[in-house]
C-alpha cells in the first residue's frame, strides 16, 4: 500500500540500510567518548575509510576486503589523533577538527583517479526467497551482511559497556582517569585501543557509503554524516541502543525526504503532528520507566501539546502542501539540530550521562 507514492515497507527497509554508516560511526564514537576522549575527527575518518574501502575493493574485486580496508584506513587515521592527544597531550577538540580537515583533503587528492569506476557489488546476505516474503521479507531479510553486523554490534557493545569487565574499565577511565590510574590501569593504553576501535568503526561506516549506499567514488561522499554521528552520541546519552534509534531516526528522515522529492516534493502535513505525538509518548514512557515523574506543570504542558498534535492530525489528514526540494534536503540536519537544542535545554546546561573526564588529557606523571 502506498501513501502519496511512498511504499512504507520499502521506506523502512531502505532506512535500515541508510542508517548503517551513521550507526557504525556513532557506536565507535560512543566507546571513544566513554573512555573520556572527545574525537571530533569522525567525518575525516569516515571519508578516509570510504576511500580506503573503495580502493581495496576495486583492486581485489572483493567487497568484504573493501570493508576491512576501510576499517584499517579509519583506524590508521585515528592513531594519528591518539598520538597527538595521548602522547603529546594536544588539545582534543582542535586535533579532532584538524583530523577532519586532513581526511577531507587526503581523500580528495587520493580519489581523483577513481571517478566513474564501479566497485564490486555488495549483495544481500540471505536467499532471495526470504526477501520476497510479503511485508517482513524486504524489512528483515533483504539486506547485506553489514546491516546485520551493525545491529549485532549494537547489542554487543551494549553488553560490553554494561555487563563486562572490559566495559567497566572503559567507563572507569572515562569517569575518573586519576582513580583508574591509582587502581593500576594503563589509562592512555586503554584510550588508545578505544580510539583505534572508534576509527575502525568510522572507517567501515565510510566504506559502506562508497561500496553499498552510493557504489561509486565522489569527492565529499560522506556529506557530513560524521558530524551527525557525533550529534547522535550526545542525543543517545552515550547508550548503544539509543544510538541505534537515533541513527534510524536520521536515516528515516533522509530516506523520507528523498522519497518525497521523487514523489514531486509534496510533504504530508499529517506527518509532523504524528512525529510530535510519538516523541511525546516515548519521552513520557521512558521517564515513567526510570521513575522520573513529571511535575504537574509539565504534565499540563505535555497534555495540551498532545491535544494540539491530535487536532492537527485530524484537521490535516490527507492534505498535502508543496515544499521546495532545498527544504527537504536540509530537513535531516535541521531536525538533528533541533533535537540537540531541545535536549540541551531540558538538561539545564548539564550533559546527562556524559563521562566526567570527557575531553581531558591524562599524564601519568601528574
Amino acid at each position: 500500500m502506498d501513501f502519496g507514492g511512498i511504499n512504507p515497507i520499502i521506506l523502512i527497509a531502505t532506512l535500515m540500510a541508510s542508517a548503517v554508516p551513521i550507526l557504525l560511526a556513532a557506536l565507535g564514537e560512543t566507546v571513544v567518548e566513554r573512555s573520556g576522549v572527545l574525537n571530533l575527527g569522525v567525518e575525516g575518518m569516515m571519508i578516509i575509510g570510504a576511500l580506503g574501502g573503495f580502493v581495496v575493493a576495486v583492486a581485489t574485486g572483493s567487497p568484504f576486503l573493501g570493508f576491512v580496508g576501510g576499517a584499517v584506513a579509519g583506524a590508521a587515521l585515528s592513531l594519528i589523533f591518539a598520538l597527538l592527544t595521548q602522547v603529546f597531550l594536544a588539545n582534543q577538540v582542535a586535533t579532532g577538527l584538524a583530523l577532519t580537515l586532513f581526511g577531507l583533503g587526503v581523500s580528495s587528492l587520493g580519489g581523483q583517479g577513481y571517478n566513474g569506476i564501479k566497485p564490486p557489488r555488495t549483495g544481500p546476505l540471505l536467499p532471495d526467497a526470504l526477501a520476497d516474503l510479503p511485508v517482513v521479507g524486504p524489512i528483515l531479510f533483504g539486506h547485506d551482511w553489514v546491516v546485520y553486523f551493525s545491529i549485532a554490534m549494537t547489542a554487543v557493545l551494549w553488553w560490553v559497556l554494561k555487563a563486562s569487565r572490559v566495559g567497566l574499565i572503559i567507563r572507569a577511565v572515562g569517569e575518573s582517569h586519576e582513580a583508574a590510574h591509582a587502581l593500576g590501569y594503563k589509562v592512555n593504553r586503554i584510550r588508545l585501543m578505544c580510539i583505534a576501535f572508534g576509527g575502525a568503526m568510522a572507517g567501515m561506516g565510510g566504506a559502506y557509503v562508497s561500496l553499498a549506499r552510493v557504489p561509486q567514488w565522489v569527492d565529499g561522499i560522506t556529506n557530513g554524516q560524521g558530524w551527525i554521528a557525533l550529534a547522535i552520541v550526545v542525543f543517545a546519552s552515550w547508550r548503544p541502543w539509543r544510538v541505534m534509534i537515533g541513527a534510524y531516526l536520521f536515516g528515516g528522515i533522509t530516506v523520507l525526504q528523498l522519497n518525497l522529492q521523487a514523489a514531486g516534493s509534496q510533504f504530508p502535513v499529517w506527518l509532523l503532528p504524528t512525529l510530535a505525538l510519538l516523541a511525546l509518548a516515548g519521552d513520557i514512557i521512558l521517564r515513567e520507566i526510570n521513575g522520573k515523574n513529571y511535575s504537574d506543570l509539565r504534565k499540563v504542558f505535555y497534555f495540551f501539546a498532545t491535544v494540539n498534535a491530535l487536532q492537527l492530525l485530524y484537521l490535516s489528514w490527507g492534505k498535502w502542501i508543496p515544499m521546495p526540494v532545498d527544504y527537504l534536503s536540509m530537513s535531516p540536519y535541521l531536525i538533528t539540530i533541533l533535537v540537540l537544542v531541545i535536549m540541551s535545554a531540558g538538561r539545564r546546561g548539564t550533559a546527562n550521562g556524559a563521562p566526567a573526564s570527557l575531553g581531558q588529557n591524562f599524564h601519568a606523571s601528574r
